[in-house]
């Protein structure tokens, strides 16, 4: 037996006027998956424990199975992971993220902030001018590394675990009172705007009617992280396969293979089927059992407040991976099970991230269950199926 998870990060939603009252994966054509429902298992799961942040860190770890509570130690301390930073003990790690704040006359604490992504702004773009902020700012005490996109991260030797706001949870809002009560922090981001904004690179990508890069923004700060061997937890041999930093720390700290997809960036454009590639290879090829495939693009455009991308992004999830997995395991003749499954809400309405319980589909080939089935957040909640803890969804996937 095979086993697969899908997830389409945020792709979970609330009702929408403009949808007529349907979530974004209820209107999108999924005829794929909602095949798979109509021979599987549709319910409802808790993968934020409650007074924890919704983030795809804590939700993430859960549906890998690992208990939020008893293994999270901050968003950013998982992406060193995957960046190769080797963290003290003593060491704090920080998210510093490349953003788009407004490009006015206003102090940096009047600044509006326009987008956490900087238009999904290319690593490459973001390594010259996180490279300016460097030179600037870095000393023996802070230290910048290059991420993916508009995700990099800063290490601050001797730090503290400090309260910071994630900037997707603040869009179009006014930063100061969401600025660091931490001085140094502070200064930092207000000088990085002055070291950006007017930047070579920043003024064409302006040219180009996209957003300036125009400043960092510190989050997520977490010490080193400790995770249990997957592979030892669960008896079955891993592979991730993912475009961010945070999801392939996860797997380093659980010992899991890490599968690089040329073109996978993050985006709505990402690879998808290379990415359905890759683990259907690694699975039918390399002997490995289990296959964890993330895909970030409904996410991001959740948090641009984008219907039409979101449409896009889970249709493109139905079509160009969930298909493609499911031809080539069908072809292969190989029994399999197949886990479909958001890791939060990520609502169009409010931008950002939501504890709501998210839907998920459980299907084995195995198993023929024939009836009419649709796979979204109405179906899943009149199933009466209910996983309270999260991180006990894999135990479903995983039961013989």
């Amino acid at each position: 037996m095979k086993y697969i998870v899908v997830l389409g990060d945020g792709m979970a939603d609330r009702p929408i006027k403009e949808l007529n009252g349907k979530t974004p994966l209820e209107a999108a054509k999924t005829p794929v998956m909602d095949e798979l429902a109509g021979k599987g298992m549709v319910g409802l799961a808790h993968t934020i424990p409650e007074g924890m942040s919704p983030g795809s860190d804590t939700a993430n770890l859960a549906v890998l199975g690992y208990n939020p509570r008893k293994y999270y130690t901050g968003r950013s301390p998982l992406e060193a992971l995957s960046i190769g930073v080797d963290m003290k003990e003593q060491d704090v790690a920080l998210r510093c993220n490349i953003v788009t704040v407004s490009d006015d006359d206003k102090p940096y604490e009047e600044k509006t902030i326009i987008d956490h992504s900087s238009s999904e702004i290319s690593t490459e773009d973001a390594a010259v001018l996180l490279e300016a902020v460097r030179k600037e700012l870095e000393t023996d005490i802070y230290k910048f590394y290059v991420g993916t996109s508009y995700r990099h991260l800063t290490i601050w030797d001797k730090g503290s675990v400090v309260p910071l706001t994630p900037p997707h949870d603040i869009l179009g809002k006014v930063m100061g009172s969401h600025l660091p009560q931490e001085e140094a922090l502070k200064e930092m981001m207000k000088k990085s705007y002055d070291i950006l904004n007017n930047h070579p690179l920043n003024v064409a990508r302006a040219e180009k009617g996209l957003n300036k890069a125009n400043s960092i923004w510190f989050w997520g700060a977490g010490t080193k992280p400790c995770l249990t061997s997957f592979e030892e937890k669960t008896g079955k041999k891993g592979v991730m396969i993912s475009a961010v930093d945070l999801l392939k720390g996860i797997a380093i700290g659980a010992e899991m293979k890490v599968i690089e997809v040329e073109g996978a960036d993050g985006t709505l454009h990402t690879n998808y089927e290379g990415k359905a590639q890759a683990a259907v290879d690694a699975l039918l090829k390399d002997g490995y059992d289990f296959a964890y495939i993330h895909v970030e693009a409904p996410d991001e455009m959740g948090h641009q407040g984008s219907l039409e991308r979101k449409l896009q992004a889970i249709e493109y999830l139905d079509e160009r991976v969930i298909k493609v997995v499911k031809e080539q395991m069908d072809a292969s003749g190989e029994e399999y099970r197949m886990l479909i499954t958001p890791d939060h809400p990520t609502p169009i309405e409010i931008r950002t991230h939501s504890s709501d319980p998210i839907p998920f589909l459980l299907y084995d080939n195995t198993k023929e269950r024939r009836r009419i089935g649709f796979y979204n957040e109405k179906e899943a909640l009149e199933s009466g199926i209910v996983v309270e803890n999260g991180f006990e969804m894999i135990e479903k996937l995983l039961e013989a």
